[in-house]
């Protein structure tokens, strides 16, 4: 985060907002900083691939399923932009940990303990890492005596939207966003490399959410994708992963997705779809028999 801080300071902050009292490195000024960062940064995200992800791949005859609420867009949006300036809070605290060099970040390739190996190999196991973690504690969100209070918001989406993907609780929000912050402070990983996983993992929960259940058929049992997500809203308890299965199988609570073996929300419609001509048809041709009799 103290690339973002440092062209921030230097094309923004330090010209136009700061007086030359406050030096560049002050902690008051720091937090200060990463507050408005985060939050722009955070609503920028969400609202340029949420906005994207809408538009251009998730299907909107989704909108016409019983199960997709009034208004819904609307009340996804509101619920998220109440959440994240609350999310940002503790988040604020990491990234300044950060930035005060507590982490294991760096800077260089030369600082990697395998070269350019490592930090491929960093990037793997970020996604493993976190995955495994993520896994847990979002079942842990499920256990009766935490989910009406901090999950059950997210699962006000039966049928979501991209725009549900940042739709949570703010302790749930935070809660399964803390293996993202914590795995540089334990492992070390590239500077940039952590920023583009970090936008990476914000796109991935939008795309989860997108209704597109297409992936090729050799992923299916190993990406834990939009289809396999939204039986998760649909069924509660299954598939609780955020990139892979793994998890879900070695956890028993994978679940094959509905909407590969044709039982999906898309199914559903086509098939309420079948049965409304079918019984218009019928109708129409009782009410017409009905009409020849009478006229006899």
């Amino acid at each position: 985060m103290d690339i973002v801080l440092y062209y921030a300071d230097s094309y923004f902050f330090t010209p136009y907002v700061y007086p030359s009292s406050w030096p560049e490195d002050g902690t008051l000024r720091q937090l200060i900083s990463l507050l408005v960062v985060t939050n722009l940064g955070a609503a920028a995200i969400y609202f340029c691939f949420g906005t994207l992800s809408y538009y251009l791949i998730f299907d909107h005859t989704l909108k016409k399923h019983p199960q997709y609420l009034p208004n819904q867009v609307q009340r996804e949006i509101k619920y998220a932009m109440q959440s994240l300036p609350w999310i940002s809070i503790p988040t604020v605290g990491l990234f300044f940990a950060e930035i005060r060099g507590y982490s294991k970040l760096y800077d260089n390739i030369a600082d990697s303990p395998y070269g350019w190996f490592g930090v491929v190999l960093s990037m793997i196991s970020f996604l493993f890492f976190t995955d495994m973690c993520i896994y847990w504690i979002h079942r842990f969100l499920h256990h009766r005596l935490l989910y009406k209070h901090l999950h059950k918001p997210h699962h006000t989406w039966k049928i979501p939207t991209p725009f549900a993907s940042h739709a949570f609780h703010p302790v749930d929000g935070f809660l399964q966003s803390i293996p993202y912050h914590i795995y540089p402070f334990i492992f070390p990983l590239h500077k940039v490399v952590y920023l583009g996983l970090y936008i990476f993992v914000n796109i991935w929960t939008v795309s989860i959410h997108d209704g597109d259940y297409r992936v090729p058929s050799v992923l299916e049992g190993v990406i834990n994708g939009s289809a396999h997500h939204t039986d998760h809203h649909l069924y509660f308890d299954y598939n609780y992963g955020q990139y892979f299965t793994l998890w879900d199988r070695i956890g028993h609570s994978y679940k094959y997705p509905s909407a590969l073996e044709g039982k999906g929300p898309q199914d559903y419609l086509k098939n309420l779809k079948e049965k409304k001509k079918l019984f218009d048809g019928t109708y129409t041709n009782a009410h017409s028999s009905e009409w020849k009799i009478q006229k006899d």
